[in-house]
């Protein structure tokens, strides 16, 4: 997986809003958070949230367990000081996802976007489907995002893997039942675009 060095680098040199993918709402993840009637008490982690705009969503929706897991201690600063005593109500976690500990079946919902598809070797993503499985309860959903098979080849100078919604859906296998999937086309603050698969799956067992 690529390094905590190269994330903080990239957060340094470009101030939040400015990086590709910004949101200034994360209004699609929201959509089918809500659609898939995810109560309030939920537990829900942001994997790879740095700076994501995503909790302040979630926080403005009264949404009382957060947590965001990110490699960069910048981004997670910057959405702290966004957040300002908002902040005290979120579990901030400076960890890489595929070496971080997590409470057996601690989370009602994991959410990733563009987190995944920076996984380019079969024993990276074996191991973050294995934390998945760990970390979510019985039940629980599980929500990913990919540059889609027409996306980018790269991102932030690294290499990615595109997915249609079935290959997405085939890495996790069948523990994960399918339940939704939606294209999203995303516009980056310099203008360009960037084409995003987002797979929603009910963890079965």
């Amino acid at each position: 997986m690529q390094s905590k060095e190269h994330w903080e680098k990239v957060y340094t040199k470009k101030a939040p809003t400015e990086v590709s993918w910004f949101q200034e709402h994360a209004a699609l993840s929201v959509k089918l958070i809500r659609n898939a009637t995810v109560p309030a008490s939920a537990s829900i982690i942001d994997v790879g949230g740095g700076a994501s705009t995503l909790v302040d969503d979630l926080l403005a929706l009264d949404y009382e367990k957060i947590t965001v897991l990110d490699l960069s201690s910048s981004a997670l600063a910057t959405a702290k000081e966004r957040l300002g005593k908002r902040a005290s109500h979120v579990i901030w976690r400076e960890e890489n996802v595929l070496e971080a500990e997590f409470t057996e079946h601690g989370y009602d919902v994991w959410h990733d976007r563009a987190v995944f598809h920076f996984l380019t070797s079969a024993e990276e993503r074996h191991r973050y489907v294995q934390q998945v499985m760990g970390a979510v309860k019985p039940g629980g959903l599980v929500m990913v995002a990919t540059f889609a098979e027409d996306g980018p080849t790269q991102c932030s100078g690294l290499p990615v893997v595109r997915y249609s919604a079935g290959a997405l859906h085939s890495e996790f296998g069948e523990p994960f039942e399918l339940i939704g999937h939606e294209r999203e086309s995303h516009q980056t603050p310099d203008g360009s675009e960037q084409k995003f698969i987002y797979c929603l799956c009910k963890k079965m067992m």
